[in-house]
This record gives structure tokens, sequence and C-alpha cells, in this order.
């Protein structure tokens, strides 16, 4: 087969090709879902910089798909491709947990013994007493590293199962914390 060179042969038309269509897109959607979580924390320059190479990549992918336009096996393994990009974005997310949260706990349960376990932890807490509909209620506040949320979320739904319990992501301001939305 004079002419004929390894990009034309069946194991990398059918294999080779197809993996490296998945897995271009599956980087660059992951690259993406890092992207979208460092604009939101505003990390202007690490965002454009992964949105960089995240359009490099998928540049890469789009441009074999385009040239092998007819074959539609290539469209399913680009939308695995998609489809894997997210689950391992939000599994990189979970892994890295940038940023602060405030989290906001009421329980008419008593605080004094939920406050002695958060500060046993070296969490700093917060506390008010406050007037609810049915009565006393004591309004807890605290600001963790997203990393530690599981852990702080675990010892109050150990102490108050009923408690109502918000979080909200944090970003600092001038070295000041303020909820996102600010």
């Amino acid at each position: 087969m004079e002419g004929s060179s390894f990009f034309d042969t069946w194991v990398f038309l059918w294999v080779i090709l197809p993996l490296l269509i998945f897995f271009s897109r599956a980087i660059d959607v992951s690259l993406g879902t890092i992207r979208i979580i460092f604009v939101s924390k505003g990390q202007r320059f690490l965002a454009s910089l992964l949105g960089f190479f995240e359009i490099l990549v998928w540049i890469i992918a789009i441009t074999k798909i385009m040239q092998n336009i007819t074959n539609f096996f290539y469209y399913i393994v680009y939308a695995g491709g998609f489809a894997a990009g997210i689950y391992f974005g939000v599994l990189i997310e979970e892994r890295i947990a940038l940023g602060l949260v405030s989290i906001h706990v009421f329980t008419a349960k008593g605080a004094s013994e939920l406050l002695k376990r958060l500060r046993d932890k070296n969490y700093g807490v917060t506390s008010r007493i406050a007037r609810g509909e049915t009565g006393k209620i004591d309004e807890l506040f605290t600001v963790v590293n997203r990393k530690n949320l599981s852990s702080v979320l675990r010892i109050l739904r150990e102490y108050d199962k009923e408690a109502f319990i918000s979080v909200e992501d944090v970003r600092l301001v001038r070295g000041g914390i303020f909820p996102h939305r600010c």
C-alpha cells in the first residue's frame, strides 16, 4: 500500500482518533468548568489563562470532527467527551474547593453546646438570640474554607437535624468578607 499512512489505518480512524476527540472534549469542558469557578471567584488572570487552553483544545477536537464530518461515530464520541468533561470538572472543583462560604444557622434547640463543638474544632462562630414565629431562636454565623464545609455541616446536622442552615459563597473584597451577591 504505497502512499498510505498510519493516519489512514482502521486502528487510527476507529480507535485512536475517537479517543483523542473524546479526551480533548473532556479536557476542554473540565477546563471550562474550572474557568467559570475562577470567574465567579474574581480570579481574572487564572480564568483567562484557562480560557486560552480551553479554546485551544476545543479547536483541535472540532477540527478533527469537521475533517471527518460524515462519521457519525465521532459525534457520539464528542458528546460523550462533553458529558465526561462536566463530570470530571465537577470532581476537580470539589477537590480544589476554592474560596470561602458563609454558613447561617437557626436553631430552636439552644446553641451553647453547638457553639462549643464548633469552637473546639477551631471554627470561629458568632451567635445571637433572635425571635421567630414560634419563640426564641439561636442564630449562628460562621465563615469557613469550602474544603471544611462538609465537616461543619456534619457537626450542625449531628447537633440539630431540624435546624435551618443556609450556605453562600463568599468573595473577599478589599480584604473584607462580603457575600458574593454584593
